[in-house]
């Protein structure tokens, strides 16, 4: 795991507010603690007895979150990776990066707002950071398309990919998506083909490439940009070859076993780091990164420089054969 303490996860002062957090089903014992605290706030004139009452409260509420998410079921974290709350690759862009620069389209056929891309800084270094965006209202989400990419999206990463290596800039991606558009649209205009020649792209480039899964991986959606050096994976975070939904249809030809597939799966960062899919899992702040976006951004920053720094001591030969013996080693 990240080397950040687990003191400064409890210390830090969560970022929500009580009355604007979605809870997810199993958190229930959290959330009528969490409305209890927010009418004594309502109520609290300045009385020591309320505020003393508060203050219980929201330890009570500590050691439940704690409780929860000490013991979560594969089923329970997929639905964590998925809150509509968690950060997403602009809100980290927000907070890690320094003058970011966006930039738009595959010079084929269209920008896809699905997938965002462009130059910033981590520290001092020039980087190409790269990103799948899911959107937060319902207008952005439709035209995000939930975060789910069409080939133009996947080409113009290609082209931003192709950008940093001319410039010797390292890559960073964010993975964050259930899966890629498979609509007749994506097919009609080469969608395995632009994830195929991402994947073969990425396997050769000579820059280091920083990948961080922060919400869903899922299948050739995620795959297409997070082939890397370093494949870092928040705590919470799921990573598969298909989504559970997608699964529990093709072996038990229905969607509602879909519990049941994510198990079997074994899409969890804990599962994954055993085979050696991915690297490092990246901690999270107490609850979940939904709970704090900058805590977990700062996390992750560390990470990305420490990685960084080690990845850039390596010769460009050195770097390209690690790349590959790293994708060997999976599994074994």
């Amino acid at each position: 795991m990240s080397d950040l303490k687990q003191e400064d996860l409890n210390n830090h002062e969560q970022t929500f507010q009580e009355r604007d957090q979605k809870f997810l089903d199993f958190e229930k014992p959290v959330q009528e603690v969490s409305e209890k605290i927010s009418a004594l706030k309502l109520a609290d004139t300045g009385n020591p007895a309320i505020k003393s009452q508060i203050e219980s409260l929201k330890k009570d509420r500590e050691q439940l979150i704690k409780k929860i998410y000490s013991k979560l079921t594969t089923w329970e974290t997929v639905q964590v990776a998925r809150h509509p709350q968690r950060p997403h690759t602009l809100d980290f862009i927000k907070r890690i990066f320094k003058d970011f620069d966006e930039l738009h389209g595959d010079r084929q056929f269209a920008d896809d707002a699905s997938i965002v891309g462009g130059l910033g800084y981590l520290n001092e270094t020039p980087v190409m950071i790269i990103g799948h965006e899911k959107g937060r209202d319902t207008e952005e989400k439709v035209r995000r398309n939930f975060g789910m990419p069409q080939p133009e999206g996947y080409r113009k990463a290609k082209r931003l990919m192709k950008l940093a290596e001319q410039f010797s800039m390292p890559i960073i991606t964010f993975i964050d998506t259930a899966g890629a558009y498979p609509g007749i649209e994506g097919e009609e205009r080469g969608q395995s083909e632009a994830i195929a020649k991402n994947l073969a792209l990425m396997s050769e480039l000579k820059t280091p490439i920083l990948v961080v899964v922060t919400g869903e991986g899922g299948s050739g959606g995620a795959l297409a940009i997070s082939v890397g050096d370093h494949l870092s994976m928040l705590e919470y975070g799921t990573y598969s070859v298909a989504s559970p939904e997608a699964c529990a249809s093709i072996i038990w030809r229905s969607a509602d076993e879909a519990e049941k597939a994510a198990e079997s799966m074994k899409v969890t960062a804990s599962e994954l780091k055993k085979i050696s899919i991915i690297d490092e899992i990246i901690q999270e702040p107490l609850g979940g990164a939904h709970r704090n976006y900058d805590l977990t951004s700062e996390i992750i920053k560390k990470s990305l420089v420490k990685n960084l720094s080690n990845l850039q001591k390596l010769s460009t030969e050195k770097l390209i054969e690690r790349r590959y013996q790293r994708l060997l080693k999976i599994g074994t």
